[in-house]
């Protein structure tokens, strides 16, 4: 190899480097100005940084055969910039792969992209008129998270608002800067992106502009959420103290809170919601609603497609699930069995009621599955091995373009990710925003049984279910385009 065909590597990753840094501020402005969140092939491009963007690209060869050319999704968007669009979450990279695949004479692309998104074009969105305030009664793992996503989605499409955090009252001077400290660094999930500063004198939290109020109190019914000008609120409770209708109810006797989304699942009659399977079971009347569990979420959606192509006749889920803070460090009491041993150092054989709750999203598969799960000395990321007898007989590869395919275009595709690596492992998937990851090389098929193996962010890629529920709660419905 010369030393000009070496050059040549290093000057193609600085010409897609730098049209990279272009699409930075493009897509910020159409997410601020007009509520576009922008994908490739599923990849996030809002709130990410060039050399993200350029592994978005390359992600596409898992579906195409071939990277997307930069250049290619550049004129896309440098095309979007000039329409007038509303709210709506575009796949930026299926634009620019089916315009490319157009037999010449192409259309301008101005005018294809205007026909392609006809849904969006020259339209009002569905923006509120005024912003929704968001409480977030409690702040363990999943509240900072939820935290952190409302701050990073402050925008024209969201119109959601962090308004406040309600924790339990204590005697500590430093408390306010300790959960600040919390919110701004994670042993998991790394540093915060962004600034974040307290105001003592009121007892307040300021995270990139956002003023959130920390508010003491033991009992949500005796909270008065309009002395701090809040009203109407959406209460995400997750702390998990109350998982019925009866205690969930207390939120809705504090002044000011309007409806209450529990991030655990919930017991007896309450609605338990897995976005993009049952939400659509959602109603305006629904003041309390349930977002299930991690595990419900994330194999639920891979039950759904498989069931609706092949039928499921039984199976049963096995979860390796990442310890939780219900644990303990070392050996000590717990009421749960076996759950008393040091989670660090042991794999914890426990029960799990996921399997079982799936019939609540999916009441097809009623009484159709079962489920045990193993915790394992790992903080963060679990794995769901689904293991499956089918009404139909199946093949690896035929199932592993079907779930490719459903990774992608079906109405599940924001739940369901894809991946064909083979060196995959558990802190690969940390930060995953889906419900679940197929890991693809590893699935087992043939005549009618199928092991697929999901993996999950059982932290990150669960808060961001909890998003979606809440974004709908809110009133807030974008499509998703293109269209599959």
């Amino acid at each position: 190899m010369s030393i000009t065909e070496r050059d040549l590597y290093l000057q193609q990753w600085k010409q897609a480097q730098e049209l990279a840094e272009q699409m930075l501020p493009m897509i910020g402005r159409l997410y601020r100005d007009r509520g576009l969140v922008l994908r490739i092939y599923g990849r996030p491009l809002n709130n990410v940084n060039t050399v993200d963007i350029l592994k978005a690209h390359r992600f596409v060869k898992q579906y195409e055969g071939e990277a997307l050319d930069i250049r290619d999704s550049f004129a896309v968007l440098e095309a979007l910039t000039a329409l007038r669009l509303a709210p709506a979450r575009l796949d930026l990279g299926r634009l620019a792969v089916a315009y490319g695949r157009l037999e010449e004479p192409r259309p301008a692309l101005t005018d294809w992209l205007r026909e392609e998104l006809a849904d969006i074009v020259d339209r009002e969105g569905p923006l509120l008129n005024e912003p929704q305030d968001v409480v977030l009664y409690g702040f363990g793992r999943i509240g900072r998270l939820l935290a952190r996503l409302l701050i990073e989605k402050t925008g024209a499409g969201n119109k959601m608002r962090l308004r406040a955090v309600v924790v339990r009252p204590n005697s500590n001077d430093d408390d306010l800067d300790k959960r600040a400290s919390l919110l701004r660094r994670d042993s998991v999930h790394g540093p915060f992106n962004g600034s974040i500063f307290t105001v003592p004198e009121e007892n307040a939290i300021v995270a990139n502009g956002n003023y959130i109020k920390v508010i003491y109190a033991s009992d949500p019914a005796e909270i008065d959420y309009t002395e701090y000008g809040i009203k109407d609120a959406l209460i995400l409770d997750n702390t998990g103290k109350w998982r019925d209708e009866a205690g969930l109810s207390r939120h809705l006797e504090a002044t000011g809170a309007g409806r209450v989304l529990l991030t655990a699942p919930g017991k007896g009659e309450l609605k338990n919601i897995v976005f993009g399977v049952n939400h659509r079971d959602m109603t305006p009347e629904d003041r309390i609603l349930s977002a299930a569990s991690c595990t419900t979420n994330a194999i639920t959606p891979v039950l759904k497609v498989l069931n609706e192509r092949y039928g499921i006749e039984h199976g049963h889920v096995e979860t390796v699930h990442a310890y939780t803070n219900d644990q303990n460090l070392t050996d000590n009491y717990h009421k749960g069995s076996r759950r008393g041993r040091s989670a660090p150092l042991n794999m914890v054989l426990t029960e799990t009621g996921a399997a079982k709750a799936v019939a609540k999203a999916l009441p097809e598969l009623s009484g159709k599955l079962t489920g045990n799960a193993i915790r394992v000395p790992t903080p963060n990321v679990s794995l769901a091995v689904i293991n499956l007898t089918l009404n139909d007989s199946v093949d690896e590869e035929g199932l592993r373009e079907f779930l490719r395919d459903a990774a992608l275009y079906s109405d599940v595709a924001e739940q369901i990710d894809y991946t064909a690596s083979t060196e995959a492992v558990s802190t690969d998937l940390v930060g995953s925003r889906h419900a679940g990851v197929i890991d693809a090389t590893s699935l087992i098929a043939g005549d009618r049984h199928c092991v697929v193996y999901v993996w999950y962010d059982n932290e990150m890629g669960y808060s961001c279910q909890v998003m979606r529920i809440a974004q709908e709660m809110a009133g807030l419905h974008f499509p998703r385009l293109p269209r599959s």
